[in-house]
């Protein structure tokens, strides 16, 4: 369901046509009219008498034929007509069609806050439905006992809230909101449960806000509690590979390239490979899964394991020019004297492919064409090769600072070049 629908009716609707509840319809032309002369407490009147509701229910069904025709202010003034405490204080879990029109005109509430910018104001008023489902199910929302409809208007609610809260600027409350709609039991499908996950990680890893550590009360004995920020994103991303290896989910790529930024940040990419491997054949395809194991493997230093998968990968049965492939591969070889000679090659293809939008990789190519070739000519067998080698990288090295002029490395390299050469003058 999108955001700015509102949850879907059984027994009522609201149409463009009629209003129909408690097994009687009426068309909706007379009480718009009333609304448009700005005579809400007619048209509340009417639908109580023709259709057998209460107060809550006719501003509810009022709120909502306004906020579907487009007048969000109008549908504000409407339902803040609606005593949220006084009607839950009459509700029972038993009565779920009532509780539902009830927290859908609050909810209706909330959403016309959010469009009006009131975001604030919107994340109390969505804070308090959720406090109004904990009095209504005081032991929490019981599994497979609740109107559809109704778990549909809790589940919308949960997962505002955190967002209401970063639209308002309170970033310490969002965290703990998220925590709390997490650890509550509301009864929330695997879909709903995974975005706010993904959504809590993500917020951790890019909010900039330190969140410490889950209160006490909120940890279960002999779990593991995260120290900071990194860690707990860590676990909410491998909780949710968890649920798409076990099919709870679908398959989010997002959901992964989140995790290899955090994994990464802590120099943790074996625990990325065991989720590369675990995933099913199909997810994505074969290249892209050994290059990112390459891209792990290199990472801990295991080369040989990385360019057995990048040969692999670029196999001319394969993607032979995938230029992320060819580069990580060059990158490898220019490391050792061996590989030199096959970096090179790896190196060329690069800059041969670099073109269109990744013309801002050839720099990149060319520093690496400069680097294996250099390599290469360390253990040139003759003076003459050495020597054509040695002129080759240099070319290759000040042409890649003519696309990265402003890059140290390259700088530093070009210079350890003319060092080796005895051109000291060039050199600093």
């Amino acid at each position: 369901m999108a955001d700015d629908e509102t949850p879907s009716q059984t027994q009522e609707s609201s149409t463009a046509r009629e209003f129909s509840a408690n097994g009687t319809s009426m068309s909706t032309s007379d009480v718009e009219a009333k609304l448009d002369k700005g005579n809400i407490e007619e048209a509340e009147s009417s639908l109580r008498e023709r259709l057998s509701l209460n107060s809550e229910e006719a501003r509810t069904l009022l709120g909502r034929l306004e906020y579907q025709r487009g007048n969000v202010e109008a549908a504000l003034r409407v339902l803040d007509g609606i005593d949220l405490q006084a009607a839950i204080q009459k509700l029972q879990p038993s009565s779920q069609q009532a509780a539902r029109l009830v927290l859908e005109g609050f909810y209706l509430k909330v959403k016309s806050l959010q469009k009006l910018g009131k975001f604030a104001e919107a994340a109390q008023d969505c804070a308090n439905i959720l406090d109004a489902v904990g009095r209504i199910f005081p032991q929490g929302i019981p599994d497979a006992q609740v109107e559809s409809k109704l778990q549909e208007m809790i589940s919308k609610a949960v997962e505002l809230l955190p967002e209401l809260l970063k639209q308002a600027g309170n970033y310490q409350e969002a965290m703990a909101a998220y925590r709390r709609v997490l650890l509550n039991p509301w009864n929330l499908d695997n879909d709903c449960c995974g975005r706010i996950q993904k959504a809590f990680a993500v917020f951790l890893l890019h909010s900039g806000l330190e969140a410490g550590p889950p209160s006490l009360g909120a940890q279960a004995d002999g779990a593991y509690v995260p120290k900071n920020n990194l860690e707990e994103a860590i676990l909410l991303l491998l909780v949710l590979m968890r649920k798409i290896h076990h099919g709870d989910i679908q398959w989010d790529p997002s959901v992964l390239d989140h995790l290899m930024y955090a994994l990464s940040l802590c120099s943790q990419t074996p625990v990325l490979s065991k989720q590369l491997e675990e995933l099913k054949p199909g997810v994505f395809h074969r290249t892209e899964r050994w290059n990112l194991l390459a891209l792990c493997c290199s990472g801990v230093g295991q080369n040989k394991a990385a360019m057995n998968l990048l040969r692999k990968s670029l196999h001319i049965n394969e993607r032979p020019n995938d230029l992320t492939a060819l580069l990580l591969a060059a990158k490898i070889c220019s490391e050792d004297s061996q590989l030199a000679a096959e970096g090179v090659g790896y190196a060329q293809r690069a800059v041969d492919n670099a073109k269109g939008v990744d013309e801002h990789l050839k720099g990149v190519g060319l520093r690496m064409l400069g680097l294996c070739l250099g390599k290469q000519a360390k253990v040139s067998s003759s003076d003459f090769e050495r020597s054509r080698l040695q002129n080759e990288a240099l070319k290759c090295l000040d042409s890649a600072l003519s696309f990265e002029q402003d890059n140290p490395d390259i700088i530093f390299e070009l210079g350890a070049h003319y060092a080796e050469l005895r051109n000291l003058n060039a050199a600093l």
